[in-house]
């Protein structure tokens, strides 16, 4: 069965775009113009993923987000935004959003970001022998997606936990940015993107927010690592 994949854009030219890149790339593509109508596209249409773009009237693409994610929604989302500041793109992740790329954008980077989400996604999908993990007061459940820390519990998107999860089957570990771009987002992107950088900040946030000291550190030069002292 064909991946399928549903595009929420007010903007024709996009979705025209958009719709001959997927179908030729051997996905089965479904439009919405709209973020009301995106919220019931994806509920009659299950999609792998959505590509859905931030300002639209009426209904964004921030409360589509919102609305998905408050629903028990997990597909994936691939956000698009004309805004490439960084309160606009945490904002977006912080909602729930898998990814983003800012327009204008080449057809083939948003292609490779699609695949990868798909990748995640089989990747998941696929299970997890690892029911929990644990690392100085920080303990992950797989299974319910739950983690705390000091015994309170931390709200993290998608996104974070698999990042979290990352570093804590790796502690005391460098971590390449190559590495981790592979493993989290699926593709080697050049260094101008700073996805990467937007994700650890708003970890190191959560996992941070009652006091609890800094455990993922940065090695300059080198990239991350998860390490008490």
């Amino acid at each position: 069965m064909r991946p399928n994949i549903l595009i929420i854009d007010d903007d024709e030219k996009i979705i025209s775009m958009l719709r001959r890149g997927l179908a030729f790339e051997g996905y089965d593509v479904k439009t919405a113009t709209n973020g009301a109508d995106g919220l019931r596209a994806v509920l009659n249409s299950d999609p792998d993923v959505v590509v859905l773009d931030v300002m639209m009237p009426q209904v964004d693409g921030f409360e589509v987000c919102r609305r998905l994610r408050e629903g028990g929604s997990t597909v994936p989302v691939l956000m698009l935004t004309a805004k490439d500041e960084i309160e606009h793109r945490v904002k977006g992740l912080d909602l729930g959003a898998d990814d983003y790329l800012v327009k204008p954008f080449a057809l083939e980077e948003l292609l490779a970001r699609v695949r990868a989400l798909l990748r995640r996604k089989s990747e998941q999908g696929g299970g997890s022998s690892d029911q929990a993990v644990s690392y100085e007061d920080i303990t992950l459940d797989v299974d319910s997606r739950e983690v705390t820390r000091g015994g309170k519990r931390l709200e993290l998107t998608a996104k974070e936990f698999e990042l979290l999860h990352l570093f804590m089957q790796n502690p005391k570990r460098v971590l390449s940015r190559d590495l981790i771009m592979d493993k989290i987002w699926g593709y080697d992107y050049s260094g101008e993107s700073n996805v990467l950088e937007v994700y650890i900040a708003m970890l190191r946030q959560k996992t941070e927010e009652h006091g609890g000291k800094r455990l993922i550190q940065t090695i300059r030069g080198a990239g991350y690592i998860l390490r008490g002292d």
